[in-house]
């Protein structure tokens, strides 16, 4: 099996799990456990940000960034192919009384201008808006990067209007590794950022969001009141950290065979392509007036899975667990099952 449906699907490397293995664990609410706080020291410092705190998920660190960002009947601006938009089962407005403004941007991404075209009037009929969620890298545009000067900009916009950043960073280390930038490089105009750990990494879970000393300590209490207390979780945290140290490099081996993929792919007559959008992991290619949900199908049915992405578009993902040798095996049966025209 080929498995290009996400970087989500990857397995703990067998250094890996002797890291877990030989974790030096204590008990993490209580502020005990000393490979959770190594983890979360290390995160802190490549953000640039004062502290950080090791969550379960990508969706709990959203959800708790919205939470210390905002106040009840808030308006939050966003993209509209934002995982917090699309993804996280309404849990804005259930967990924090937010309401999300989705805001089409070229690309998958915002710009000022669309910040700005985005303000509630004041009255007491709107929505105060509080808040601005950016996605480094955009999932739904494949992969696409913010780059530090167009962040700034938009930055420059939010603070303007005295509103608030939170960057979801689910995928930042791709940026970072694509682009050559520093994470704090991207990170430093924001309020809150996060990162995952879970994917293109290779760790089987976890987050870590990062902040203010002052936002961090109120982000442990909401932590706390979603379930995400964790306990003797530095067997987990020791996989993120030896993500870091050991298979943050081969990010750029993921970039590269997206990018060996893509451009076949485009040649394909049955698939709408531009390689040049392919900017990190992520591949976006429509199939016009075809079933992508058939086609994912089919080529399941042949051992290499791809996600169906909208009626006729798919996501394909590159990770570490599917090498170039993987990709040229994969590459027969995407041609046979993508390369018709309708």
């Amino acid at each position: 099996m080929i498995d290009l449906r996400s970087d989500t699907v990857t397995r703990p490397s067998e250094g890996m799990r002797r890291a877990m293995a030989t974790a030096t664990v204590g008990d993490d609410v209580y502020g005990e456990d000393p490979t959770v706080n190594r983890l979360e020291a290390v995160v802190a410092e490549r953000l640039g940000k004062e502290a950080a705190l090791f969550v379960p998920s990508g969706v709990m660190a959203n959800q708790i960034a919205l939470h210390v960002l905002t106040r009840p009947g808030d308006e939050v601006i966003v993209e509209q192919g934002s995982h917090i938009f699309n993804y996280e089962s309404g849990a804005p407005a259930l967990l924090s009384g937010v309401q999300l403004r989705p805001v089409p941007g070229a690309g998958g991404r915002l710009s000022a201008d669309d910040v700005t075209a985005a303000l509630r009037p004041t009255g007491a009929v709107f929505p105060v808006t509080r808040l601005v969620c950016l996605e480094n890298t955009a999932n739904k545009a494949g992969g696409r990067i913010y780059t530090v000067d167009r962040i700034q900009r938009i930055a420059n916009a939010a603070r303007a209007h005295d509103l608030r950043l939170h960057l979801d960073g689910a995928r930042l280390w791709n940026a970072s590794v694509a682009t050559g930038t520093p994470e704090h490089a991207f990170a430093a105009p924001f309020d809150t950022v996060w990162v995952a750990l879970s994917k293109g990494l290779g760790a089987p879970v976890g987050s870590v969001l990062a902040g203010s000393a002052d936002r961090m300590a109120r982000a442990r209490r909401v932590r706390k009141q979603l379930g995400g207390g964790m306990r003797q979780s530095g067997i987990l945290a020791a996989a993120g950290l030896y993500a870091l140290e050991h298979q943050y490099e081969q990010l750029a081996t993921d970039h590269a065979n997206a990018r060996w993929l893509a451009e076949r792919l485009a040649d394909l007559p049955g698939v709408a392509l531009d390689p040049a959008t392919v900017e990190t992991n992520i591949i976006i290619c429509d199939v016009p007036g075809r079933d992508a949900a058939a086609l994912a199908e089919q080529t399941a049915a042949d051992d290499v899975h791809i996600t169906p992405f909208g009626p006729e578009t798919l996501r394909i993902t590159l990770h570490r667990d599917v090498d170039r040798a993987m990709l040229k095996r994969a590459w027969p049966v995407l041609k046979t099952h993508l390369g018709r025209a309708a």
